[in-house]
C-alpha cells in the first residue's frame, strides 16, 4: 500500500483540487441519502398515520429535491474523478515512458521489455481504475456507515445493539479475502508479464517460427501461459465469489432479525412504525457500504501489487546520468581516443574489453575486426555511451564522453546498429529521425550515397512510402540502406557503422563504401565488420583477441606482416589472388 500512496501523493497532487471537490459532492450526496429516511420516517409517522395529505405533500416535495440534488452530487462527482483519474494515469504512464527512456542496455536487461509493456499499460491502467473507484466508493463507504449508525440510534437505541454484532462479522469476512487474494493478485500481474512475453516472441519471430515449422510448438507455450493466467483468475474470481453471497446472507439475516425485534418494539409501543423503516433503510446503507468497500477491497490488493511494480521502475536509477556540470564545446572536430579502457557487464566475472588504447581523427575510417564475442560491438557502444566504461576512458576532442549531457554527446554521433530498425512511418519521417528539418533534397542526398536512390524512387510513393513498424515491408538489404541514410542526414562529426553492411551484396557494398568515403572524407567512421572486404582499405584496422585485448592496430599491409590473428581472418575469407 504504501508505493500506491506514494505515487498517488506524486502524481495526483497537481489534481487535488478535483480531490477536494470530489470528496465535498460526495459529503453532499451521503447527507442527502441519510437525510431521505427521516424524511420519509416523518410521512409515514406525521402524515399517513394521521390522514395529512398537506403534510405528506410538503415533505414529499421536500424528498424529491433531496434527491435531485444526490443526483446530480453524484453525477458531478462521477466525472470529477474521472478527470482526476484519467488525468494520474496520463501522467504516471508519461513518467514510466520517461524513465524506461532514461535506462541504458543494463537496466533494460535487468527488468525485459515484456514486463516494462505491462508496467507500463496494465499496471497503470489498474491503478488508474481503482484511483476512480476510491475516489466515489471509498469516500462514500465510511460516511454512509458512520453517518448510517448516528442516524440508526437515532431511531432506536436498543435496536442499534444488533450492528455490533453485524459489522464486525462482516468485516471479518472482507479481511479474510484480503488476506486470501492479495498473493494471488500479485501472482496475476507477474503472469500477464508471462503472457506478453510469449506473444512478444511470437509476433516478432514468425518468421523463424514458421521456417522451422514450430508452429504448434508455439501455440503450445502460449497456451501454457494463457492456462496459468487464466487458473489464477479462476482462483481469484472463486475467493471473490464466496465474498458476495456471504455478505448477502450476513446482510439478509441481521434484516430478518431487525424485522422481528422492531415489530416487536412497535407492538409494545416503545417505537414507531416510521422509524422501524427508517432504521431498516439505515442498516441497509451500513450494509452496503461494507459490500462497497468489500468491492473496493478486491481491486486495491491488485492496484497495490501494480504500484509496486511501476514504484520498481521509477526509482530505478540509470546507470548512465549525465553529469551535474556537463561539458560543452563551441566547435567539435571528432577526434575520438581509447585510453587504456576496460569493460565488464555487471553479471560477467571477466572484462569483455580490455586495455583498449588507440585513437582516431577527422578524415580517418577505422575498421575493427574480431572473431565473434570479442568485444567490436561493445567497444564502439562506448563512445555514444550506450554502455560506460568501467576503466579507463573514450575521449572526444580529449573530454571525456561522461562529461558530456547525454543529448550533446549522441548529436556529434551518427550512429548505425547492428539490428537496422525502423518505425512505423514514411521513408522520410524514418530519415528526418535524427534531424527533424532536414530537407527533402538532403534526404534524396542521404539516400543516394546509401545506394537506396533507386528502390525508393520505385516504391508507390517515394519519399513518403509507408514503412511498417519494424520495416518489415523491406528486405534486410533495404533496411540497411535506409539506416545508414538515416544516419547520414544527421551530418554528425563521428559515425559508427556496426556490421551495417552484412545484408548488402559485395558490389552494392563496395559501392557504398566508395560513396561514404567521399560523403564522410571530413568525419571521423569507424566501421565494424566480419568482412575483411569491407574494412582492409580503411586508414587503420583494429584487431581483437577472443579475451577482449587489442591483437593489432595498423593498414591491411602492415597487419598481414605483424598480426597473426588478422592474417588468419583474412585467409579464411580471401583468396590468394583477391589478397594480391
Amino acid at each position: 500500500m504504501g508505493s500506491l500512496w506514494l505515487l498517488v501523493k506524486r502524481y495526483l497532487k497537481p489534481y487535488w483540487h478535483f480531490v477536494l471537490a470530489v470528496f465535498a459532492l460526495v459529503v453532499g450526496q451521503a447527507a442527502a441519502n441519510l437525510y431521505l429516511p427521516t424524511l420519509n420516517a416523518d410521512i409515514i409517522n406525521n402524515g399517513i398515520a394521521k390522514g395529512d395529505t398537506a403534510y405528506i405533500m410538503q415533505v414529499g416535495w421536500k424528498m424529491i429535491g433531496v434527491t435531485f440534488l444526490s443526483v446530480l452530487a453524484a453525477v458531478l462527482a462521477s466525472y470529477l474523478a474521472a478527470r482526476a483519474a484519467m488525468s494520474f494515469g496520463k501522467d504516471l504512464r508519461m513518467a514510466v515512458f520517461y524513465k524506461v527512456q532514461s535506462f541504458s542496455r543494463a537496466e533494460l536487461n535487468k527488468f525485459g521489455a515484456p514486463t516494462l509493456i505491462t508496467r507500463s499499460t496494465n499496471d497503470v491502467q489498474q491503478i488508474q481504475q481503482t484511483t476512480i473507484m476510491a475516489l466515489t466508493l471509498m469516500l462514500m463507504a465510511p460516511i454512509m456507515a458512520v453517518g448510517g449508525a448516528v442516524m440508526a440510534v437515532r431511531q432506536d437505541v436498543v435496536l442499534s445493539y444488533s450492528l455490533f454484532i453485524v459489522i464486525p462479522v462482516m468485516l471479518a469476512v472482507v479481511g479474510y479475502l484480503m488476506y486470501k487474494g492479495i498473493p494471488l493478485f500479485e501472482q496475476m500481474q507477474i503472469k500477464i508479464d508471462n503472457i506478453n512475453q510469449v506473444l512478444r516472441e511470437k509476433i516478432m519471430g514468425i518468421r523463424v517460427i514458421r521456417a522451422f515449422v514450430r508452429e504448434s510448438t508455439e501455440a503450445a507455450r502460449f497456451d501454457k501461459a494463457n492456462r496459468d493466467l487464466a487458473e489464477n483468475a479462476l482462483r481469484v474470481n472463486r475467493l471473490m465469489a464466496f465474498g458476495m453471497p456471504a455478505l448477502t446472507f450476513i446482510m439478509n439475516v441481521a434484516i430478518i432479525a431487525i424485522v422481528w425485534f422492531g415489530a416487536q418494539r412497535v407492538d409494545s409501543g416503545a417505537m414507531p412504525i416510521g422509524n422501524l423503516t427508517a432504521f431498516m433503510t439505515y442498516v441497509m446503507q451500513i450494509l452496503f457500504s461494507v459490500m462497497m468497500a468489500m468491492a473496493m477491497f478486491i481491486m486495491l490488493p491488485r492496484a497495490a501489487a501494480a504500484a509496486e511494480r511501476v514504484v520498481e521502475v521509477l526509482e530505478t536509477e540509470p546507470s548512465i546520468s549525465d553529469p551535474p556540470k556537463p561539458v560543452r564545446l563551441e566547435a567539435v572536430a571528432g577526434f575520438v581516443e581509447f585510453r587504456d579502457v576496460e569493460f565488464k557487464y555487471s553479471f560477467g566475472a571477466e572484462p569483455v574489453l580490455k586495455g583498449i588504447t588507440f585513437s582516431a581523427g577527422p578524415g580517418t575510417v577505422t575498421g575493427i575486426v574480431g572473431s565473434t564475442g570479442s568485444g567490436k560491438s561493445t567497444m564502439v557502444s562506448l563512445i555514444p555511451r550506450l554502455l560506460d566504461a568501467t576503466a579507463g576512458c573514450v575521449c572526444i576532442d580529449g573530454v571525456d564522453v561522461r562529461e558530456f549531457s547525454q543529448e550533446d554527446l549522441r548529436s556529434l554521433v551518427g550512429f548505425v546498429p547492428q539490428k537496422a530498425f525502423l518505425f512505423s512511418g514514411t521513408v522520410a519521417d524514418n530519415l528526418r529521425f535524427g534531424n527533424p528539418f532536414a530537407t527533402d533534397e538532403e534526404l534524396w542526398e542521404a539516400l543516394q550515397v546509401a545506394q537506396a536512390k533507386d528502390f525508393v524512387e520505385a516504391m508507390p510513393d517515394g519519399l513518403y512510402s509507408w514503412i511498417e513498424q519494424g520495416g518489415v515491408n523491406l528486405s534486410g538489404g533495404q533496411r540497411q540502406r535506409l539506416a545508414i541514410a538515416r544516419a547520414l542526414v544527421k551530418k554528425a562529426p563521428i559515425y559508427v557503422f556496426d556490421e551495417s553492411f552484412s545484408a548488402l551484396d559485395f558490389r552494392t557494398d563496395a559501392r557504398l563504401r566508395l560513396a561514404l568515403r567521399e560523403y564522410l572524407r571530413n568525419a571521423t567512421v569507424f566501421i565494424v565488420s566480419q568482412r575483411i572486404s569491407t574494412v582492409m582499405n580503411a586508414n587503420q584496422i583494429v584487431v581483437l583477441n577472443d579475451d577482449g585485448t587489442v591483437a593489432g592496430i595498423g593498414s591491411h599491409r602492415e597487419l598481414m606482416e605483424t598480426c597473426d590473428v588478422y592474417r588468419d581472418i583474412v585467409y579464411s575469407q580471401l583468396s590468394k589472388e583477391e589478397i594480391a
